[in-house]
């Protein structure tokens, strides 16, 4: 089994605080965001989902309260999702979110810091314009810095990405699974599918629909997957109840259900994440395969907390497989560190030394 991993504690969006021209990270994630404020480390971390009036679309709510929403709203108040499958499904939305929690760490309007924004590698260009351009109207100095997620992963998780040696990052986030490797301070070979937490969470929901006759919510799905999903066979299994709506008589239902159900529920995207690094390293030159067969797969994102996740990889592929320090913040330390040291990092991946 891999590793114990410890999460730091982090603050909440409500931690308002002028942090003058402090440089600013932000993990634009599917499913949360995190900032990271250089000096004081992480300082929010929350859902990336918004609220609205459906009716003129004002900002009712952002990050934990807007979530708490989700499948409770009257029909004039929409709680909504804006990136999905690693992609900006609702760009204004997502604006207005960025906006307002940079805006909760950065209140000096006439201080501007110089800010890194990690998005998914499936974000276009257009997109990543739109970013740099919500960033810079929430007072950001231009040019706003926009890099891949499977970077700052690797940056973050201590790799030596500058080094003639190849590292690989899995970052299985909330709507992607995201694989690199990388060598000399670029990707040499890359993989992205859109699969991640969200769908494992899908796959609970419609293994209890068709074969227990019950409708679960989104929050229900994901408390089953992070208790007791898994990906390999557990030492000991368990059975466990969980109510929902009954389909036949749309009544309250409680029904059982063994831990090795949901793991067989959750083998289709799993298969999907294990296909993904299988290309991968298919891509990857065979010197390269060398040296992640000394150093290992590195596993990121919350979807690397699966139970059995990296045994499984293990041994679908043959590599030594760990789950990296802090996979829920590895992404945003990395672009903290690529702003402490950006004369170093800046020309490498942004080909900008910041002077």
């Amino acid at each position: 089994m891999a590793e114990d991993v410890v999460r730091r504690p982090r603050g909440q969006a409500s931690r308002r605080a002028a942090f003058g021209t402090r440089d600013i990270a932000v993990d634009l994630g599917t499913a949360n965001t995190l900032v990271l404020v250089h000096g004081e480390g992480i300082v929010l971390d929350e859902p990336s989902v918004v609220a609205v009036n459906a009716m003129d679309e004002t900002l009712l709510a952002v990050g934990s309260e807007a979530k708490r929403m989700i499948g409770r709203t009257p029909p004039h108040i929409r709680a909504i999702r804006p990136l999905r499958g690693g992609v900006i499904a609702d760009f204004e939305n997502c604006e207005k979110m960025l906006r307002y929690f940079i805006q909760q760490v950065h209140s000096r309007r006439w201080a501007k810091p110089r800010m890194v924004i990690c998005v998914p590698s499936g974000v276009t260009g257009v997109e990543r314009r739109a970013v740099q351009e919500a960033a810079e109207f929430a007072g950001a100095r231009p040019p706003v810095y926009i890099v891949d997620e499977p970077m700052a992963a690797a940056i973050g998780a201590g790799l030596p990405i500058a080094d003639p040696t190849g590292s690989m990052i899995v970052d299985v986030g909330g709507g992607t699974t995201e694989v690199a490797v990388l060598s000399l301070g670029g990707v040499v070979a890359s993989q992205s599918s859109r699969v991640g937490g969200d769908e494992m969470d899908d796959a609970i929901k419609q293994f209890l629909k068709k074969d227990k006759g019950v409708d679960v919510g989104d929050r229900t799905a994901e408390a089953i997957k992070v208790r007791l999903g898994s990906a390999h066979p557990l030492t000991r299994e368990f059975r466990a109840t969980v109510t929902g709506r009954s389909l036949l008589t749309g009544l309250p239902e409680s029904v059982e259900f063994s831990t090795r159900e949901i793991r067989e529920a959750l083998e289709e995207p799993v298969e999907v994440i294990i296909d993904t690094v299988k290309v991968t390293l298919d891509r990857t030159p065979p010197e390269l395969v060398t040296d992640i067969l000394d150093q290992g797969i590195h596993l990121a994102g919350g979807g690397s907390l699966l139970i059995g996740l990296p045994d499984r990889i293990r041994a679908e592929t043959g590599m030594p497989t760990r789950v990296v320090a802090d996979p829920l913040g590895v992404v945003v330390e990395g672009a903290g560190i690529i702003l402490e040291n950006f004369s170093r990092y800046g020309e490498m991946i942004f080909g900008d030394d910041g002077n």
